[in-house]
């Protein structure tokens, strides 16, 4: 896993649509939940009229940290969801990558009570992450 100086990532060698579900799978496992998918290829193909490899940014929330991180800091919401996109880097590749919720709280101060929650958020993130980082594309299904 790559650290950057806001992000979290990681290269899978499974095609973009195994990498989008797989990775919906893994923040699941972690208590996140989707709550916005923004297709930004179809987007700026849209709006623009422009041509842009498939990339996904995917609004993640777990509820309960999102509750304390509210309560910590109100505004905190500017900050949330947390974004994980995914991309394509060939016809058997892809990234994804996390926002750093640490990273995030430095734009914040010094909050205890959301540094534990920016923690544990980290946390659940690079799990969900590692988790990936044994990605394999899925067998083909047999019909019978």
């Amino acid at each position: 896993m790559e650290q950057t100086a806001y992000g979290l990532r990681i290269d899978v060698p499974i095609p973009y649509d195994a990498a989008v579900q797989q990775t919906i799978d893994a923040l699941k496992a972690e208590g996140f939940g989707v709550l916005t998918t923004i297709d930004v290829q179809e987007t700026l193909r849209k709006k623009l009229g422009r041509e842009f490899r498939k990339y996904v940014i995917l609004g993640a929330c777990n509820p309960p940290l999102a509750d304390r991180a509210l309560h910590a800091e109100l505004e905190i919401g500017l900050l949330l969801p947390c974004n994980v996109v995914v991309y394509e880097t060939s016809a058997k590749g892809s990234v994804v990558a996390a926002m750093a919720p640490l990273a995030a709280l430095g734009l914040v101060g010094e909050n205890p009570d959301l540094q534990a929650v920016a923690t544990e958020a980290d946390q659940r993130l690079r799990r969900a992450l590692a988790a990936l980082e044994g990605a394999r594309e899925p067998a083909p299904s047999q019909a019978t």
